[in-house]
């Protein structure tokens, strides 16, 4: 498998994380950025564990069921998808981060928010 083969099957778009969540709760969708950008704006319905805390609290996510984790732009993201796929989870990455789903006029919480530098 080529590095590009690799990055496509670890990156869910922005719509696909849409219709997967609109199917049930099946799906752990993580927030990884640091608290002040989580304060900025984020997705509703997420759970937040900013990334230096996200190994200790590996144990709180089912490793039963999907989790795609999200960040500013993705890099944050992708590093945690890969780290938790050699851990046996599915995992992946929402590329394009908060900053793509903000841009294609998807909505956050506040309702004024907004992505915040990282």
């Amino acid at each position: 498998m080529s590095a590009d083969e690799s990055k496509a099957d670890i990156e869910i778009t922005p719509e696909r994380l849409v219709s997967w969540l609109a199917e049930g709760p099946e799906v752990q969708v993580i927030d990884v950025r640091e608290d002040h950008e989580r304060q900025a704006g984020h997705i509703a319905g997420t759970r937040h564990i900013p990334l230096v805390e996200l190994s200790d609290q590996a144990s709180s996510i089912d490793q039963g069921r999907p989790v795609v984790f999200y960040c500013r732009v993705g890099g944050r993201s992708q590093m945690a998808a890969q780290a938790f796929r050699a851990s046996a989870y599915e995992a992946y990455t929402m590329s394009g981060g908060m900053v793509r789903w903000v841009d294609e006029g998807r909505p956050i919480e506040p309702e004024d928010g907004h992505v915040a530098d990282h």
